[in-house]
């Protein structure tokens, strides 16, 4: 098929694009940079100029598509309300080109985005094979950075890798190399209307990413109380407190999907994380 990508040359985009590729599809990437062009060009993608503003640049690439996988967005936490218009405009109109082609459309869910997600499930019943893949909090390998190189950072400047309480309290993670291969089977057969669990860990103790992180560093691990996470952790104070395990169970047998990377731990202990 020939596949529309939206953010094609990002953390998780690019690994999707070289999964589409090595598996026979042809994708085309938007990119409103010459550096985002280059990148296509060399990953084996045609390039498409414009970005998530620019509506009609995106209704040609949709229109010249078998299939569509939106994975740009505007992480400006500042105006999170302003990046979600925008998001649910470039569904709306995604949506609009794909109606009754039974084409499929698959984004990701962010969190507090559910407008955007039920933008895109409503999608289903008008003829279009959508689907939303809900990816676990970290998504990690090569090139992370998200929660994890965060937590580095933060035990790097406090001198002590640290969790809160008795540090049991759960994160899921993914590979992003697992991640994309769940986008590809997901854009080849996943049902309209599809929720979809983007989990390998289905449950990390906190304590022991702490732990790891502070083996790797040569730092202390300590237990830190509930009332000094905001302190310590910063924003990322209420997420290291939350006990949020996940399954992927169904989503794996539906699919037909095994993730097979490393997992959050054994991918912290090979050390890239640390690097300088």
């Amino acid at each position: 098929m020939r596949i529309f990508v939206t953010g094609a040359t990002g953390y998780i985009g690019s690994a999707v694009v070289h999964e589409l590729i090595n598996a026979g599809h042809k994708v085309t990437g938007l990119t409103r940079s010459n550096k985002g062009a280059a990148l296509l060009t060399e990953a084996g993608a045609d390039v498409h100029r414009g970005d998530l503003r620019d509506l009609d640049s995106i209704r040609n690439g949709v229109a010249a598509a078998d299939g569509v996988i939106h994975l740009a967005f505007n992480h400006d936490f500042s105006d999170f309300a302003a990046s979600l218009t925008t998001d649910i405009a470039v569904i709306e109109t995604i949506g609009e080109a794909l109606k009754g082609s039974g084409k499929p459309f698959l984004t990701t869910a962010h969190a507090n985005g559910t407008a955007s997600d039920n933008a895109v499930m409503a999608l289903a019943k008008h003829g279009v094979r959508a689907s939303v893949v809900s990816l676990a909090p970290s998504v990690h390998g090569n090139g992370d950075k998200g929660f994890v190189p965060n937590l580095i950072n933060i035990a790097r400047n406090k001198g002590v890798s640290a969790y809160v309480g008795d540090g049991s309290n759960r994160w899921t993670a993914i590979h992003r190399l697992d991640a994309a291969h769940l986008y590809r089977l997901a854009l080849e057969k996943a049902p309209a209307g599809t929720l979809l669990d983007g989990v390998a860990d289905e449950g990390v103790p906190f304590r022991d990413i702490a732990t790891v992180i502070g083996k790797q560093l040569n730092l202390p691990i300590i237990s830190i109380s509930q009332e000094e996470a905001a302190e310590h952790f910063g924003f990322l104070g209420t997420l290291a407190t939350l006990d949020i395990p996940r399954s992927s169970t169904q989503t794996q047998e539906l699919l037909d999907w095994q993730p097979v990377q490393p997992n959050l731990l054994s991918d912290l202990e090979q050390g890239h994380y640390f690097k300088r």
